[in-house]
C-alpha cells in the first residue's frame, strides 16, 4: 500500500513507542508538566490523580471547554496535554488546530472514548502526537503520557491500520475527482446532492441531453455505476457540509460582466 506524505509522516514512528525524529522534550530526570482537558470533573479528577501518583508527572491545569483551555495552554505552556475530543464549545480537533499553529512544541494525547476511523484521522491531520481510548489501563496511560512528552508517537497498531486505510481511500478520491474538469466536477456534486438531469440542466443553463452525455461520463470516470455512490464519495471528500456547499456553488452562475454602454454626445 502506498501512503500520502501526511500518513507517511505521523505513522513512520509506528508501532507504539518508537522514536519520532524530533528532539526529545524530556528527560527521564525531567519532570513532565501536564495540562487536562476534558469536559466531566470527575474524570479530570480520576486522570489527575493517576497521573500524579506517578512522581514525575505534574498536572499543571485543567479546563472543560475549548475557550479555556486554550487561552490557558498558551499561557503555561506545558509539555503534554491530554485532550478529549467532544468538547462543550467544540472538540479536541479545535484544540489541536490552535496549538499546531500558536504553539507546536506542546505535544497533545487524545484520552477518548472514539474509536471511529474519521475521527482519529482527523486528531491525526490536527496534529495529535498520540491517540488512545478511555478503556486504557491506568499504567499505559502514565506510560502513554511519557512517551509522547519525549518525543514518542502513540497510536495502536491495530487502530493505525484502520487509518492508513480510511486515508488512503481518501487521497485516492481526491485524485479522481481532481481529474475531471471544471464542468464536470460541478455536475458531480450536484448528483452527489440528488439533484435529477433535468434540475442540474436548468441550474446550469444546459442542455438536458448536454447533462446527460456529461453524467454519463462523471460516473465513468470515477468508476461509479449509479447516482447514490457519487453522493457516498462527495461525502467522503468533503464531508456533508461540504458537499452541500460545494454543490451550492457549482450550481450558481458563472458572472458575466456587463456590456459597456457606449456614450453618444448631445
Amino acid at each position: 500500500m502506498v501512503l500520502g506524505p501526511t500518513v507517511q509522516t505521523w505513522l513512520k514512528d509506528l508501532p507504539i513507542g518508537e522514536k519520532s525524529p524530533q528532539t526529545s522534550l524530556v528527560t527521564n530526570h525531567t519532570t513532565v508538566r501536564v495540562y487536562l482537558v476534558d469536559d466531566h470533573e470527575v474524570v479530570r479528577r480520576g486522570v489527575a490523580s493517576l497521573l500524579e501518583s506517578d512522581g514525575d508527572i505534574q498536572v499543571v491545569g485543567e479546563a472543560g471547554t475549548v475557550s479555556t483551555a486554550v487561552q490557558e495552554i498558551l499561557h503555561l505552556r506545558p509539555d503534554v496535554v491530554v485532550l478529549d475530543h467532544s468538547l462543550p464549545d467544540g472538540s479536541g480537533i479545535d484544540v489541536c488546530c490552535e496549538l499546531r499553529a500558536s504553539a507546536p512544541e506542546v505535544r497533545v494525547l487524545m484520552l477518548t472514548s472514539y474509536d471511529d476511523t474519521e475521527t482519529i484521522s482527523a486528531a491525526m491531520l490536527a496534529g495529535a502526537s498520540g491517540y488512545i481510548l478511555k478503556n486504557v489501563a491506568g499504567d499505559s496511560l502514565v506510560s502513554g503520557v511519557r512517551l509522547v512528552a519525549g518525543g514518542h508517537s502513540l497510536l495502536d497498531p491495530a487502530v493505525a491500520g484502520r487509518v492508513v486505510e480510511q486515508m488512503e481511500t481518501h487521497r485516492r478520491s481526491m485524485d479522481l475527482i481532481g481529474d475531471l474538469t471544471p464542468q464536470q466536477r460541478k455536475i458531480f456534486f450536484l448528483i452527489a446532492q440528488g439533484l435529477t438531469n433535468r434540475q442540474i440542466a436548468e441550474r446550469l443553463y444546459l442542455a438536458e441531453k448536454t447533462v446527460k452525455n456529461h453524467v454519463t461520463g462523471v460516473l465513468g470516470k470515477l468508476g461509479l455505476q449509479h447516482r447514490t455512490q457519487a453522493a457516498l464519495l462527495a461525502v467522503r471528500v468533503k464531508g456533508a457540509d461540504g458537499a452541500r456547499q460545494a454543490a451550492q456553488e457549482a450550481s450558481r452562475p458563472e458572472r458575466s460582466v456587463p456590456a459597456r454602454r457606449s456614450v453618444t454626445a448631445a
